[in-house]
C-alpha cells in the first residue's frame, strides 16, 4: 500500500515537472514566433539602427614648432586620478584601518594637496587637508560614500603608479575595475614656453558638446583646419558574440606647424619691450622681429598694463590699425621718388608753412635728407603734391598699386589691413567735398595723419625698402608636416616682386639714416657704434571717446639692421603719457634688440659672447612617443643650451631658482654667466649645483622642471 504510494506521488511530481516545463516551452516557442515572425519587422529595424550608428573618432591635433623645431604648443595625454569609495574593496575594511588612512591622508597631502599653501593657515589645513577629507567619507555608509573621488587631475602615469603605492592602496590588488584606484585619461594642450608669443601662438577652446579642441586665437585658430585634423569614422558590425566597433575610415592626424619664431629672439623682443614699457609707465606696446630677404617674423610681442599694475600678454595690436605718424613719410617720399617727383637726395623742397602745417624745426628749404632727418611735415607735403595735387585720389590709388592694401595672410589672427581714405570730390551722400578740404587731407596722408595702418603693414615696407624694393610677404609659417613627417616648406612669397627701384630703395636708405646718424636726426639716442641701426620715428595722439587725448602719445619707430647689408627690420609701438618721444621709448627696443643680438653674432659677425651657441635639436611629431616620460623629454628640450651672459660681478654666486618659471629661472642665471640646459616642464623643482656655489667660467647648470 505504501509503495502503490509512493508510486502515485512520484507520478505527480513528475506529470507537474513535465507541465511546467512543456508550458515554459510552450511560452519560449510563442516568444520565438512573436520575435521571428510577428514582430520581426521591429527588431530588424532596431538592428538595422544599431548597425547604421556611426562614432567620430577625433583625431589627434597637430603642433606647432619653433624655427629650431623645439615645440611651442602640443598635446599631452593626462589622467585624472580617482578612488571609488563604494568598491566592495573598500567597503571590507572593517573595522577602518585608521592608521593606513593617516598615512595615506600624509602622503596625499605632501605630494597632492586639496588646495595651494596648505599648511600657511591652521584652519585653512584642518578645513581642506585629506585628514578631514578621507574621515569624512569613510565614517559614512559605503552606499552613500563618493563614487569617484578625485585624488589628483591632469597628472602622468607615474604620478598614478605612485598614488597606488601610498598605505592603504598598495593592498588593493588588481587592474582596472578590480581595483578602486583608477584613472580617466584625458588629452590636454600645452605649451611649454608659457606666455611666451601667447598672441601669436594663440590657444584653443575644448567644446562642450562634443569634447573637440579647437582654436580660438593666433595660429592655433588662423590654422585650425590644418591643426586639427581630419576626424574617422567607426560602423557597428554584428559578430558571433555581439556588436562591436569597426574602424571603417582612420582618423588623419592634423598637421605639424613649423614656424618661423625664434625662441631666442623672441625671449629678447619681449623683455626689451616689457623694460621700456615699465620705464615709461606705458598702457601697452607691440614689437615686431622680421627677417628682410624672406620675411619671417622671428619674434612678436604684445604687452598691456593690468589692473595690478605688472605687464601681461595683450591684444596683439601689431596687425591693427593706427594712425602711424611720421613713420609714414619714408613711404611717401619711395613714391615720390619712384615718380619722379625728386630725382636726388640733395633736391631741394620748400618747407614753409601751408595747408595748416606747419614745420617745427624750421620753415626754410630743406633737401630730402633733412625733411626726413628732421621729420618735416611740410616738406613731404610738398614733395608729394608735385604729383598729386591736381587729383588727390590718385594717392590712394597708387598706394594701391604697390598692393599696400592687399591682406597680408601672414598666420596672425585678427589682422586688419590699412585704412587710407580715397579723397574723391563727392561723399557716400552726393555731397560736394572741396579741393581745399582734399588738399588738406592729402597733406595729413602724406606725413601719417587721417589714416589707420597696422604696424606688420608699415614694416613691410620698411623691409621691402631694405630689399632693394622687393616686396616680400610677412609670414608665421615655414612649414607643414604631415603624420608621416614629409615636410612641405612654404616658398617665399612677394606681394609685389617689386614696389620700387633698387635705386629707389639705396636713396630712401640715405634719407632714413639722417633720423639716427645726423646732426640733427629725431632719434639720436638709437646710435651705437657696434651695429648701425636706422629708422624713422612718430608720434600720434590717440583717439579716445570721438576726440584726440593730448595726454598720451603713441611712439613709433620703424628701421633695419645693419644698415650696410641689412638683415633684420624691427618696429615698435608704445602708447605711453606725453612727455616721453619715440627716440626714448620704441626706438629704444630696436636699438636694444640689435646690440643684443650684436652681442650673440646673429649678424653675421664674430659673437662677443664667451659661450658657444649649440643648436636645439628638432622636435618633430614623428618623435613623440604615447609615453609621458618620452613627451617630456621631447618637450623638456633637455640638451638644449642658451648663450649665456656675461658673468655680472655683483652676482658671484649661483641663486636659488627652485620654485620659478622656466623663463625666469633662464633670465636669473643667464645674468650670472651660468650656461642653463632644463628638463621637464612646469616650474623648477632642483637644480644640479646648489645655491650659494661660485660662479665659474663657463658654469653649466640643469634644471629639473615638474608641473
Amino acid at each position: 500500500m505504501s509503495h502503490n504510494n509512493n508510486k502515485s506521488n512520484i507520478i505527480w511530481r513528475y506529470t507537474i515537472i513535465t507541465i511546467i516545463f512543456f508550458v515554459f516551452a510552450m511560452a519560449v516557442v510563442v516568444k520565438l514566433f512573436n520575435t521571428t515572425v510577428i514582430d520581426a519587422s521591429e527588431w530588424n529595424r532596431r538592428a538595422r539602427s544599431e548597425l547604421s550608428k556611426v562614432t567620430i573618432i577625433k583625431p589627434e591635433r597637430g603642433n606647432i614648432l619653433a624655427d629650431n623645431g623645439n615645440i611651442l604648443a602640443c598635446n599631452l595625454k593626462v589622467f585624472d586620478i580617482k578612488v571609488d569609495l563604494r568598491h566592495q574593496k573598500v567597503a571590507k575594511l572593517k573595522p577602518i584601518p585608521w592608521e593606513k588612512v593617516d598615512s595615506l591622508a600624509d602622503s596625499l597631502d605632501y605630494y597632492y594637496p586639496r588646495v595651494k599653501n596648505l599648511n600657511q593657515h591652521p584652519d585653512t589645513f584642518k578645513k581642506y587637508s585629506w585628514h578631514t577629507k578621507l574621515k569624512k567619507e569613510l565614517e559614512t555608509a559605503p552606499a552613500k560614500r563618493t563614487r569617484a573621488l578625485r585624488i589628483a587631475k591632469k597628472k602622468t602615469i607615474d604620478d598614478f603608479e605612485r598614488i597606488r603605492k601610498f598605505p592603504l592602496f598598495k593592498d588593493f590588488k588588481g587592474n582596472g575595475f578590480r581595483n578602486p584606484v583608477y584613472k580617466e585619461e584625458k588629452n590636454i594642450r600645452i605649451y611649454p614656453y608659457g606666455k611666451m608669443a601667447y598672441r601669436s601662438i594663440g590657444r584653443v577652446n575644448e567644446s562642450q558638446e562634443t569634447g573637440e579642441f579647437h582654436g580660438y586665437s593666433g595660429l592655433e585658430k588662423d590654422l585650425d583646419s590644418l591643426l586639427y585634423g581630419k576626424p574617422g569614422r567607426a560602423k557597428k558590425v554584428a559578430l558571433t558574440r555581439g556588436i562591436t566597433n569597426w574602424v571603417d575610415k582612420a582618423p588623419v592626424r592634423g598637421f605639424d606647424i613649423h614656424t618661423t619664431i625664434d625662441i631666442d629672439l623672441q625671449d629678447m623682443l619681449e623683455e626689451q619691450l616689457l623694460n621700456v614699457c615699465s620705464e615709461v609707465n606705458a598702457e601697452w606696446g607691440t614689437a615686431i622681429l622680421m627677417e628682410v630677404a624672406t620675411g619671417e617674423i622671428k619674434a612678436i610681442s604684445n604687452i598691456e598694463l593690468l589692473d595690478n599694475g605688472t605687464y601681461g600678454e595683450a591684444l596683439n595690436r601689431a596687425v591693427l590699425p593706427f594712425e602711424p605718424g611720421s613713420v609714414m613719410k619714408p613711404i611717401s617720399l619711395m613714391i615720390a621718388f619712384e615718380d619722379g617727383l625728386v630725382k636726388n637726395v640733395t633736391d631741394m623742397v620748400d618747407c614753409s608753412p601751408f595747408q595748416r602745417t606747419s614745420d617745427p624745426h624750421g620753415s626754410g628749404p630743406k633737401t630730402m635728407k633733412q625733411v626726413i632727418e628732421q621729420s618735416s611735415n611740410t616738406g613731404i607735403a610738398r614733395v608729394i603734391f608735385r604729383g598729386y595735387a591736381s587729383n588727390p585720389a590718385s594717392f590712394h590709388d597708387r598706394l594701391e598699386s604697390i598692393g599696400f592694401f592687399e591682406p597680408m595672410h601672414s598666420g596672425i589672427a585678427g589682422e586688419c589691413v590699412p585704412r587710407i581714405r580715397k579723397l574723391v570730390d563727392r561723399d557716400s551722400r552726393g555731397n560736394n567735398i572741396t579741393m581745399t578740404a582734399r588738399h588738406l587731407d592729402l597733406a595729413r596722408q602724406a606725413y601719417g595723419y587721417n589714416t589707420e595702418i597696422p604696424p606688420l603693414y608699415t614694416l613691410s615696407i620698411y623691409n621691402a625698402i631694405a630689399n632693394d624694393g622687393r616686396y616680400v610677404r610677412p609670414h608665421l609659417v615655414r612649414s607643414l608636416i604631415d603624420e608621416n613627417g614629409r615636410d612641405s616648406v612654404l616658398p617665399i612669397r612677394y606681394i609685389r616682386d617689386s614696389i620700387c627701384s633698387p635705386a629707389t630703395a639705396r636713396k630712401v636708405r640715405e634719407c632714413i639714416r639722417e633720423v639716427v646718424w645726423g646732426e640733427h636726426g629725431t632719434a639720436r639716442m638709437v646710435r651705437d657704434d657696434r651695429v648701425t641701426v636706422v629708422g624713422k620715428t612718430g608720434t600720434a595722439y590717440p583717439v579716445e571717446h570721438g576726440v584726440y587725448n593730448t595726454a598720451k602719445r603713441r611712439y613709433a619707430f620703424a628701421g633695419f639692421f645693419p644698415y650696410d647689408k641689412p638683415k633684420y627690420s624691427c618696429m615698435a609701438l608704445v602708447l605711453a603719457p606725453a612727455g616721453t618721444s619715440a627716440n626714448r621709448t620704441s626706438g629704444q627696443v630696436v636699438k636694444n634688440m640689435a646690440i643684443k643680438m650684436f652681442a650673440r653674432g646673429m649678424l653675421d659677425n664674430i659673437s662677443t659672447f664667451t659661450a658657444t651657441r649649440n643648436a636645439s635639436t628638432p622636435v618633430m611629431a614623428a618623435s613623440l612617443g604615447s609615453s609621458p616620460k618620452t613627451l617630456y623629454q621631447a618637450l623638456g628640450i633637455n640638451g638644449s643650451k642658451r648663450i649665456a651672459a656675461e658673468k655680472p660681478a655683483d652676482a658671484p654666486l649661483v641663486p636659488d631658482v627652485r620654485g620659478y618659471s622656466a623663463r625666469e629661472a633662464i633670465r636669473i642665471l643667464e645674468q650670472r654667466g651660468i650656461d642653463v640646459s632644463i628638463s621637464g616642464q612646469g616650474r623648477v623643482v632642483a637644480q644640479s649645483i646648489p645655491k650659494g656655489t661660485p660662479v665659474t667660467r663657463n658654469m653649466k647648470i640643469k634644471l629639473i622642471l615638474k608641473v
